[in-house]
């Protein structure tokens, strides 16, 4: 099995570009190095049974002290870009100063990827929210919004140099839904409140934050990252199609509506008030401020079913479908629809696929891993993105998840991302068939 796209494909001009993505607490580990702060999931991951196995962010890949030979696996395989998150309790203190030690890591790493010829994507906030502001209220707290902005002052003063695109939010869903909604991601809490006005105050603090950007990284594109599933309903029934229509409306139309239409959905003023957060004047023109780039990440999707307390459940698919090792449906058709449907429903910016990967059962054996499900899922789903932009959708690039297996959130060590296999006890990085299939694919390009 191999990755391959039709000869006349948009995505083997030189143009596209490929990439792999990691996200600090992910792969750095080094948690209390060098003046690096304690980070909401430091906590989560100190609660017992948060997260499986009681792992931790720890040692993770140790890419705090093997950057320079994960630099070298990033060039391997043959890409043009690597997508990597900055940390942001590593970057500055409790009292808003620069922590050097922190800076020059990232300085480093980034002078060394751009020493190789690759572009680099680096994104502010990949959830790890230094825990002192949590402590006053987290992204509940309307002023996480300007302690943000802050952040992204240094930041991109400091590394803005050695930076081609900025993305200020990884999956504001996650950070705020996850986490201060279903309870499933740091910090933990349980209120539709208190997700979506954390949803807002990340929204804002996106918003408030591209001006500052731009200046200081003017030569830079600047955007945000999404996720989105393709939600069914799980039967023809008007009940059932409501189900999917209102999970939709909560997960999908509720983060990109405020970004291109400065608003929230109508539909839920109707349905579902009490998730819609307080806005205060002038909180939508900041919001949906113009930009460069929408990236998206993409995984699966899901089928949902009415239910009377809480107007969607999720089902299984009725059809003989798929799944990864996590559990989630293989659905390259979902991804193309979705593409298609936001492409007719707004005017989007120039779009990157900034995340898109399968968890498999790997094993090494023989030093080799023969992920095979996952060369299927790639190629499903690179060709899913081919057929979108052969519909239009204004697509420059693809970004792999992940470079290599790292820790992975509630599920811990447990569950594996990579086109490179790693070995925890002893930090060898190993290129899956996946790995060498993605390259053999960048290699047949004109």
């Amino acid at each position: 099995m191999t990755i391959s796209l039709p000869t006349n494909s948009k995505m083997l001009m030189k143009e596209f570009t490929f990439g792999v993505a990691t996200a600090s607490f992910q792969i750095e580990g080094a948690n209390s190095a060098d003046g690096r702060l304690p980070c909401i999931w430091d906590t989560f991951c100190a609660t017992p049974g948060k997260v499986l196995n009681g792992d931790d962010g720890s040692k993770a890949c140790n890419h705090y002290n093997l950057w320079q030979e994960d630099v070298q696996l990033i060039k391997s395989l043959g890409v043009d870009a690597y997508r990597l998150s900055i940390a942001w309790p590593r970057l500055m203190d409790e009292k808003g100063q620069a922590n050097e030690k922190g800076i020059e890591f990232y300085r480093n790493l980034l002078r060394s990827l751009k020493a190789q010829g690759l572009q680099t994507f680096v994104t502010l906030y990949h959830w790890d929210l230094p825990q002192y502001l949590e402590d006053r209220g987290g992204w509940v707290n309307r002023e996480t919004a300007y302690r943000f902005v802050e952040y992204a002052e240094l930041a991109t003063k400091e590394l803005g140099e050695w930076v081609d695109s900025w993305a200020t939010f990884n999956e504001p869903f996650c950070a705020a839904i996850l986490g201060y909604e279903y309870g499933i991601h740091a910090p933990g809490l349980t209120s539709p409140k208190y997700g979506r006005q954390a949803a807002h105050h990340i929204l804002l603090a996106h918003g408030l934050a591209l001006p500052v950007i731009r200046r200081n990284s003017p030569n830079s594109k600047v955007g945000i990252v999404l996720n989105m599933n393709r939600t069914y309903p799980a039967s023809a029934k008007s009940e059932d199609q409501f189900a999917a229509l209102v999970r939709e409306t909560l997960e999908n139309q509720f983060f990109i509506e405020p970004l291109l239409k400065a608003q929230y959905p109508k539909l839920l003023e109707k349905v579902l008030p009490d998730h819609l957060p307080t806005v205060l004047p002038g909180d939508m023109d900041i919001i949906s401020r113009p930009i460069d780039f929408l990236g998206m990440n993409f995984y699966t999707c899901n089928h949902n079913e009415f239910d009377e307390n809480t107007l969607f459940k999720d089902v299984k698919s009725k059809q003989q479908v798929e799944y990864t090792d996590i559990g989630w449906e293989i659905a390259p058709h979902a991804f193309s629809e979705l593409l298609i449907n936001l492409n007719e429903q707004y005017s989007l910016p120039p779009m990157f696929i900034t995340e898109n990967g399968a968890a498999c059962a790997d094993v090494i054996v023989d030093g080799e891993v023969n992920d095979e499900q996952r060369v299927r899922y790639l190629n499903g789903h690179i060709n899913a993105v081919n057929d979108a932009i052969e519909a239009g959708v204004d697509i420059r690039g693809y970004f792999a998840w992940s470079l290599m297996d790292n820790f992975e959130w509630a599920e811990g060590y447990s569950k594996r991302f990579g086109l490179c296999y790693v070995d925890y006890d002893t930090q060898k990085r190993t290129i899956k068939r996946s790995g060498k299939a993605y390259k053999a694919l960048l290699e047949s390009r004109c």
